[in-house]
């Protein structure tokens, strides 16, 4: 009888050991996925994202944005006009280059409104560098290597059935928690990219602003955003780095629950920290 008893604890363990293997390295394997593929998205700029939006954003930007910018254009170098006559004692004191002063800075903002997208896509073309040689530098591999594997499964085997039962019901948890922080992850790196689609939409606006001093506060602003939201994937690339430290660091030993609520603890981690780029980078930038 006790024979027969342990015939079938085999079995049961032939079968299950398998399945908890499997959730292992799927489970691995897609965080490894989803971080890995940050390193690649977070260094496309607008224009290769998604090439088809940043066609619609641009349109949209040309034909409805664009005339709006003209006629702040045109309020910003008219005030700066007024401004320039008032400061020589309303023409009391008239000198000539501050009329050529004038016509090279309202040239200079109207080729900044006509190159709008230029300027702009360069500032994520320096971001896209910056981010893809700190990708060179930093190990965003989360894999667990075949070793570990290895040693799990010797001890899985030692465990009995109860355990084993115990085991996948928490691993079962375990699973479609990191399954919902991977989707959390993906859900960040794109909600970037739609707020650096609609920042870009809005560009001609604050570059209209860039002929008069008193005015170009608005456009100083949004050239530092425009920034912060470059260098955010440089802040999302070290969180990836750090993860990654911390999630090879993770030993699967005889507390093989314990193991595996770590790497749900560094996930957790991960997703915050991504969450706080932004307005860390945006803080640094003096942006807020």
């Amino acid at each position: 009888m006790d024979r027969v008893i342990q015939q079938i604890e085999e079995h049961i363990k032939e079968f299950i050991i398998p399945v908890l293997m499997q959730y292992f390295q799927s489970m691995f394997g897609y965080v490894n996925d989803q971080v890995a593929g940050i390193a690649s998205d977070v260094a496309v700029t607008p224009s290769a994202f998604s090439p088809g939006v940043f066609s619609m954003v641009r349109n949209v930007s040309e034909t409805v944005i664009m005339p709006i910018a003209g006629i702040i254009l045109t309020f910003v170098a008219c005030y700066e006009l007024i401004q320039l006559i008032i400061s020589y004692n309303n023409l009391a004191s008239f000198e000539t280059w501050f009329i050529f002063k004038w016509i090279f800075k309202t040239f200079v903002a109207v080729e900044l409104i006509t190159h709008t997208f230029d300027f702009t896509l360069a500032v994520f073309d320096v971001a896209g560098h910056v981010i893809a040689s700190a990708g060179g530098v930093i190990g965003a591999s989360t894999a667990i290597d075949s070793s570990a594997l290895s040693s799990l499964q010797s001890t899985l085997e030692t465990m009995n059935v109860f355990e084993l039962f115990g085991l996948f019901l928490q691993v079962s948890i375990i699973y479609v928690t990191i399954l919902v922080l991977s989707r959390i992850i993906f859900v960040i790196i794109y909600v970037r990219m739609i707020e650096i689609y609609m920042y870009v939409s809005m560009a001609p606006i604050p570059f209209a602003t860039f002929g008069n001093r008193d005015q170009s506060t608005m456009g100083m602003n949004y050239v530092k955003s425009l920034f912060a939201l470059g260098f955010q994937g440089f802040l999302i690339m070290i969180c990836v780095g750090i993860y990654a430290v911390l999630i090879q660091s993770v030993a699967f030993s005889s507390d093989i629950v314990g193991s595996l609520w770590g790497v749900v603890g560094y996930t957790i981690l991960l997703a915050f920290s991504l969450f706080k780029t932004s307005s860390v980078s945006k803080s640094i930038l003096q942006c807020i």
